[in-house]
């Protein structure tokens, strides 16, 4: 798996018209913190118990319509949760995974705030709120 940062991601996104940029954070995230534009949403997990999702690499897999070599860039809050469904989809056959790290939100701060030190929205890229 590579590990892209935001910026790199976004421009692999431009350049590469084959790469999906999937948002594996929940619903809720995904909608009312905002994503990427053209981010597509499929949840690692869900509450309320925050079980992993069996079927999320088969979700991704119809999403890319079967092609295991097409580019799948994950994103989630932070760049933690994309990191393990990178793993689960290296696992499930896909070849070429990356996680965008920093995330949407970016890491916690000094005063546990996110936003402040990095992530997508931090460093100027397309978003949107639902």
């Amino acid at each position: 798996m590579r590990h892209l940062d935001p910026v790199a991601a976004h421009a692999l996104l431009k350049e590469n018209p084959k790469a999906v940029l999937i948002d594996c954070r929940t619903e809720i995230e995904h909608m009312y913190v905002g994503h990427p534009i053209g981010a597509e949403h499929v949840a690692w997990q869900e509450g309320p118990d925050w079980d992993i999702d069996p079927l999320f690499a088969d979700k991704v897999r119809r999403m890319v319509g079967g092609d295991l070599d097409r580019p799948v860039l994950l994103i989630c809050r932070s760049g933690h949760r994309s990191v393990y469904a990178g793993e689960a989809l290296e696992a499930a056959g896909f070849r070429d995974v990356a996680n965008v790290l920093e995330g949407f939100e970016g890491p916690l701060d000094d005063d546990y705030h996110r936003g402040t030190l990095g992530g997508w929205r931090r460093r100027g890229l397309p978003w949107q709120q639902s």
